[in-house]
């Protein structure tokens, strides 16, 4: 109910007038800081400055911007959306195309993903075309001599992919057409043709930025390098060098030593001298390690001529750790299977994504389900200050 003001005389309302306009200032002053403060949250870019003030840490540098299982134990176009073992960014389409392993005789595929990642965080993940491979025939390659592991985008916009079946490297056309086969050198290819372990060669490929290089490395020791006392595995990186007219070619070796009971299972090149490298580990009722190391290649020995990694006075290339996975807070994520943070799985992809504000730059890892109910296919973002 509206009740009717009498305005006081100006004798009698000076002195009230003074608290009356004092209490009106002060109530009018915190409705507008209500509002200001309503419109700031409803802000994307209050929630963006917000998001990245208070993104939760995961080490000193890097912050979790987000995870999402939007894209677990789904179906895009009468494929299962699962095994994504490797991916890459399209910095000109703003997509990313992830690598399935392989699924027994189903047919060899990579997948278009939008990732939308703003200010605020990670959205969910979506599907948005799948390309299936084909080998020189036009058959398409399957689960059975396909176990596609790592793929990069090249400067002309084919892709590369590596698969640990033998292992191999083939260049595709983005329609999925075989287009050539790089040359592998022996030592690399799996027992008894040369000294790969089965399952453990070529898990990880990457291009550095200007193009001219092409890092891959076995996932474990080959038979001749073995691993150290610790459990460690004397891991080989390959150095490709783009030859211009003459492709891709085998350049040099470096010695990477694993932490003991991991392997390598993705490579992100920062330049010609700098990479991340993805180790993953598993140990039966305790779950999975992951964790991701900067790697430096400047001054380190080319050791393509060397039969043996064990070999006393080589010296393993210069790494640091730059996150373990399961420092990042849970988050609320759960997992169908043990692990220590349920944040974590079987995480074997890793890209860099795009620039982000505050010179952080955006890491995309997934998680490879192996089709598997106990396993997840999950999305996580970070975000890493990298000098």
């Amino acid at each position: 109910m509206d009740f009717p003001r009498r305005r006081p005389s100006k004798a009698a309302a000076a002195p009230i007038h003074g608290k009356l306009y004092v209490r009106s200032l002060i109530f009018t002053v915190a409705v507008l800081l209500a509002i200001c403060v309503l419109a700031l949250s409803r802000s994307p870019y209050a929630a963006a400055a917000q998001t990245g003030a208070d993104a939760p840490d995961c080490a000193p540098g890097v912050d979790l911007l987000g995870f999402s299982d939007s894209l677990n134990k789904t179906t895009f176009e009468g494929t299962n959306v699962g095994g994504l073992s490797a991916l890459t960014y399209d910095r000109q389409e703003g997509v990313y195309y992830s690598l399935v392993d392989n699924e027994r005789d189903t047919r060899a595929r990579f997948y278009t993903l939008d990732v939308p990642l703003d200010r605020s965080g990670l959205g969910d993940p979506s599907v948005l075309d799948v390309t299936f491979l084909r080998d020189a025939s036009g058959q398409p390659f399957t689960g059975t001599n396909f176990d596609g592991e790592g793929l990069a985008l090249t400067r002309r916009g084919d892709l590369l992919a590596s698969s640990e079946t033998e292992p191999s490297i083939r260049r595709f056309a983005p329609d999925g057409d075989l287009l050539e086969e790089l040359p592998v050198p022996r030592k690399f290819r799996v027992a008894p043709v040369g000294e790969g372990r089965a399952n453990q060669t070529f898990e990880s490929l990457s291009l550095s930025p200007n193009g001219r290089s092409l890092f891959t490395a076995n996932e474990g020791s080959l038979i001749a390098d073995g691993e150290t006392a610790d459990g460690s595995d004397r891991i080989r990186i390959l150095r490709y060098e783009d030859r211009g007219r003459g492709g891709f070619k085998p350049a040099e070796e470096f010695f990477y030593l694993a932490e003991p009971g991991q392997g390598v299972v993705e490579i992100a090149a920062l330049s010609e001298n700098e990479l991340l490298v993805l180790e993953r580990g598993f140990v039966a009722g305790e779950g999975n390690t992951v964790r991701i190391f900067r790697v430096y290649l400047k001054g380190a020995e080319d050791v393509s001529d060397e039969p043996t990694l064990a070999e006393p006075g080589l010296v393993p290339v210069e790494k640091e750790l730059l996150v373990d996975l399961a420092d990042c807070p849970p988050s609320g994520a759960t997992s169908p299977g043990t692990q220590q943070n349920p944040l974590l799985d079987n995480f074997e992809a890793l890209a860099l994504g795009p620039r982000l504000p505050g010179g952080r730059r955006a890491l995309i890892l997934v998680s490879d389900d192996n089709f598997n109910p106990g396993q997840v296919t999950r999305v996580v973002a970070l975000g890493a200050r990298l000098r």
